[in-house]
């Protein structure tokens, strides 16, 4: 694993998977739909426990200029800026578990922040950076 330097933090827009990993499909068709992958818009996937024994996970965007504000159905979420355990993940499709493995892996770390998350960040339709911040 390497380290990976976000230098500022990065507003994003969320919504809120009402399952996982079920729900996953419904809010990234959603978010899809209404900001298609193009124009230099960068997709993240957020997660972390609720502390009842369940994962919360957001599909979240990061707007171009010309974008306009989304509804109130999405939440504003600044990821924060700071050093992270990262890795790619190519063809991340043809091995969706891959990421959740590699997670489990990168938590154990002692490095990371205990009150982080951990964030996928989608740098193609195949590839995708997955991310815990470090203390």
């Amino acid at each position: 694993m390497e380290t990976y330097q976000i230098n500022n933090d990065i507003e994003v827009y969320c919504l809120t998977a009402t399952s996982f990993p079920h729900g996953l499909p419904e809010i990234y068709g959603k978010l899809h739909a209404e900001y298609p992958p193009e124009d230099g818009r960068t997709y993240f996937g957020i997660s972390y426990h609720d502390g009842k024994g369940s994962i919360v996970y957001k599909a979240a965007v990061h707007l171009n200029d010309t974008d306009s504000k989304p509804t109130d159905e999405y939440e504003q979420f600044a990821i924060k800026e700071g050093t992270y355990l990262s890795e790619v993940i190519h063809n991340y499709m043809d091995n969706t578990p891959a990421i959740g493995m590699l997670f489990q892996q990168m938590i154990k770390d002692s490095r990371i922040d205990p009150s982080g998350y951990c964030l996928e960040m989608y740098l193609s339709p195949t590839n995708v950076q997955c991310m815990v911040r470090l203390s």
